[in-house]
């Protein structure tokens, strides 16, 4: 049984949903610079515009224009929350100005306060993939520490103007992802052209970066506990389950080696406020020698998270055996899982890892745990109005389930956003026949189409699961 205040929602971000990137004001975002590709066609993040090419964020869904239908839709399911993120360079255009963009705050002004007529709590992500372009352009993204301040004056700005509207915040989307090559840009703001040649000084600067990208999450949370001390103020993790394919101890090994570099590393530093043995021993293997400033120590200690937030997909096998088939994953593949299906996208899925998952996280940490996403990416067809998407309703009840059973083993589970409640552009492939929600849009792949909404058989059953809080499946 769910608890009575189970926070049921959705979560989106505002470079996939809101277009007018460049309206009232907005400066340009990595995100606004990432061409559309597909699962064969991986995107390309371009460091000036190019004329003719497309550019989905541009136009996303035209939420900033249509929010307040979006908004009573999901108030017509029953949302008890919904996670969104500011667009930073909404809010700062360059990223490091002194004052906000009064025309930014006023447009968020608008989607709190309907949010909040309709009883639904606001979880806001300060940064989902979009730090400002003239932060990456002028300083190389957070490889220079005065971004860290830019960060803190950006996050302080938006808690300040809505301490007595907004509880739930999350500092940075999928923190983790600043670890990978691909993730130095949209995580850390470090423009790389050739992500192929990772050398010893990019591995330096990255790493440099991930350090005061910490050290900003914790800055934060330290100043917005001063802002509101009530403020919930949580991490994000992408998390990558790994199961090991055989029972061989090298695969063992192998698994649990992954499972500390890809998903304890960057929470075991926000949530216990040091860096566990293993980085350490990572960073001194791989000749990286980190500047700590006196004072990083002391905020990396007290700037510890609230709650664990992650998303969750799929799960993946490692091997010692490269003759392994690989399959696909949330912009990291693995070994073929022999006893799960997967989506046409070849995203496993396995509800049971959840509630493994919920396990691990909560024997580790000890603090409430939140499923920020998690849902079933597929190519719907509209027929008469709606899509009978029943694909997707069996994918969302076998993992509301498994969530069920973790909440009654004993798991602090405070809520669900599931991804992605409206239509929206794919951050993997920038694809928009890629679908998540239990609202349709009428947008195609090119941009163009009615942006028409239209529920979903899911949209109805999502009501009555909120309604029955978790009973009615």
């Amino acid at each position: 049984m769910f608890p009575k205040n189970f926070l049921w929602g959705g979560a989106t971000a505002a470079n996939q949903l809101e277009g007018a990137w460049n309206v009232d004001g907005k400066g340009p975002s990595v995100s606004d610079h990432n061409r559309a590709g597909s699962l064969h066609k991986p995107r390309v993040i371009d460091f000036e515009l190019k004329e003719n090419e497309y550019y989905p964020s541009h136009i996303g869904i035209d939420h900033f224009n249509r929010y307040e239908e979006d908004i009573n839709l999901f108030a017509e399911m029953g949302f008890k929350v919904y996670r969104f993120s500011i667009a930073w360079s909404r809010i700062f255009p360059n990223g490091d100005e002194a004052m906000p963009n009064e025309k930014g705050l006023a447009f968020y002004d608008k989607v709190i306060d309907l949010c909040l007529k309709h009883n639904i709590e606001p979880l806001i992500t300060l940064s989902h993939f979009e730090i400002p372009m003239g932060l990456v352009k002028n300083y190389g993204g957070f490889s220079d520490r005065r971004v860290i301040d830019f960060f803190v004056n950006y996050a302080t700005s938006v808690m300040t103007r809505y301490k007595d509207k907004v509880k739930y915040w999350l500092t940075f989307n999928e923190i983790n992802f600043g670890m990978l090559p691909f993730g130095k840009l949209i995580t850390l703001g470090i423009y790389d052209e050739d992500l192929e040649n990772q050398t010893p000084e990019k591995k330096q600067i990255q790493y440099q970066a991930l350090h005061n990208v910490f050290v900003a999450s914790a800055k934060t949370v330290i100043e917005g506990h001063k802002i509101n001390p009530d403020f919930m103020i949580g991490n994000m993790i992408a998390h990558i389950t790994f199961y090991p394919l055989t029972p061989h101890p090298q695969d063992m090994l192998q698994m649990q080696e992954f499972d500390h570099f890809m998903n304890n590393y960057c929470a075991d530093v926000q949530i216990f406020g040091e860096y566990p043995y293993f980085a350490k021993k990572f960073l001194e293997n791989e000749g990286i020698v980190l500047e700590h400033l006196e004072e990083d120590a002391p905020i990396l200690k007290e700037g510890t998270i609230d709650y664990y937030t992650f998303s969750y997909y799929m799960t993946n096998c490692v091997s010692h055996d490269d003759a392994g088939e690989m399959t696909l994953g949330n912009l990291l593949g693995g070994v073929k899982n022999p006893y799960l299906e997967a989506s046409e996208w070849g995203w496993q899925i396995d509800p049971k890892g959840l509630r493994y998952t919920l396990r691990k996280l909560y024997d580790r940490y000890h603090i409430p745990l939140m499923v920020v996403e998690n849902g079933l990416g597929a190519h719907d067809e509209l027929v008469a109005g709606t899509v009978e998407d029943d694909y997707r309703i069996n994918y969302m009840r076998a993992h509301v389930e498994e969530m069920e059973k973790a909440i009654e083993e004993g798991i602090d589970l405070i809520g669900y956003t599931m991804w992605g409640p409206i239509d929206l552009i794919s951050a993997g492939t920038g694809e928009m026949k890629k679908r998540y929600g239990f609202i349709y849009v009428d947008r195609n792949n090119d941009g163009t189409g009615s942006m028409d909404r239209y529920r979903k058989k899911s949209f109805y059953w999502y009501q009555k699961l909120i309604e029955s809080n978790g009973e009615v499946r």
